[in-house]
């Protein structure tokens, strides 16, 4: 019984270990330049903000049936217009509020905002 025990204490304490570890960041390592994607289905962009970190490489993934684009209110990226499955990425290499919408379909918008 003894033994029984002591391998219960041991996988308490490993356990216990392991989510203390995780919940404070350790051991946890940021990548520089990290990938985030936006689908677009069903007439709109998901998420419909998305928050990065300067360096970031955003890709739209269109899932409609039906084409649609990618712009920047303030014209910084444009893509063209993407099918079924098409994808755009573009790095956002300044920090700000980056608000874009479908030139084909206007009332569809989303917005990045990027941090120092």
């Amino acid at each position: 019984m003894g033994m029984i025990a002591n391998r219960r204490t041991f996988v308490a304490a490993a356990v216990f270990g392991l989510a203390s570890g995780t919940m404070l960041g350790l051991g946890v390592v940021k990548a520089e330049g990290t990938a985030k994607e936006v689908t677009i289905d069903n007439f709109t962009f998901g998420p419909a903000e998305l928050s990065v970190p300067v360096g970031t490489t955003v890709t739209w993934i269109n899932r409609d049936d039906i084409p649609h684009t990618v712009v920047a209110k303030d014209k910084g990226f444009r893509s063209k217009a993407l099918d079924t499955d098409d994808r755009y990425s573009f790095t956002f290499t300044s920090a700000g509020t980056y608000d874009y919408f479908c030139g084909l379909h206007p009332h569809m918008t989303g917005k990045i905002v990027v941090t120092p």
